[in-house]
């Protein structure tokens, strides 16, 4: 047991630099995409809710592709897709030039587009569940719609959606294991260089496991936290707020 602990050392001889780095690479990638997919996600879901038959035809057209594609075909998809479409419109300006996407962005890129397929079906629930008389009232007061949306319904509205959304954050963070495929030296990738190394799969294994179980943890612990502070002052049953 002694030996397998000291195979974690920090160091030339052990693994805890590599397994940390990584681990700390995963943290980055699921932090650097829930902006950019929850971003996305509302705006999809607005334009699922809008008047606009282009425009729904269009959101739900996204939702569908990116809701039924795999995550690993989709980030195969922006990684080469977009190496080859970046590198055919620079030929065009230079020939024979190519360009290389940044692995990244494109795990960035890939895991964004499939939060936001996702949580643009839970913002559009939230977004439905608001009366709409709040919106009556904020034109009413002479509200412009984007500060009426951004004062009155916003605030509703994520207090309604946070409960499926960090559902959808700790999916993100397992399909973050899934960008190791394109060379990313995340926690998986570290782990399975580790593994081929050492020949100690099981222990390696067990290790990043116990590791994505303590990011859950927390961020269970985090989200929790989140929803009660977005659900303070509300009136619950037996009188109490």
């Amino acid at each position: 047991m002694l030996d397998l602990l000291r195979l974690l050392s920090f160091g030339p001889n052990g693994w805890g630099d590599e397994i940390a780095s990584g681990a700390l690479l995963t943290v980055e990638l699921a932090l650097a995409t829930l902006p950019f997919g929850f971003a996305l996600g509302l705006a999809v879901a607005l334009a699922k809710d809008s008047r606009s038959r282009a425009l729904r035809a269009a959101a739900d057209t996204f939702t569908t592709v990116f809701r039924g594609l795999p995550e690993l075909l989709t980030l195969f998809i922006v990684y080469y897709g977009g190496q080859m479409l970046f590198s055919r419109i620079a030929s065009h300006f230079v020939e024979g030039a190519t360009i290389e996407v940044n692995q990244f962005l494109a795990g960035v890129a890939a895991l964004g587009l499939v939060l936001a397929a996702f949580s643009s079906e839970v913002f559009l629930a939230a977004l439905r569940a608001v009366p709409r008389g709040q919106k009556e009232a904020a034109a009413a007061l002479g509200l412009s719609r984007f500060n009426a949306f951004r004062l009155v319904v916003f605030p509703q509205l994520w207090r309604v959606a946070l409960p499926g959304l960090s559902n959808n954050w700790m999916v993100l963070m397992k399909d973050t294991s899934l960008v190791s495929v394109i060379a990313i030296n995340d926690l998986m990738r570290q782990t399975a260089i580790a593994v081929g190394v050492t020949k100690q799969p099981f222990f390696f294994y067990l290790v990043a496991c116990l590791i994505y179980l303590l990011f859950s943890i927390a961020s269970s612990l985090v989200l929790t936290r989140a929803e009660k502070r977005a659900n303070r002052g509300l009136t619950r049953a037996g009188g109490k707020a």
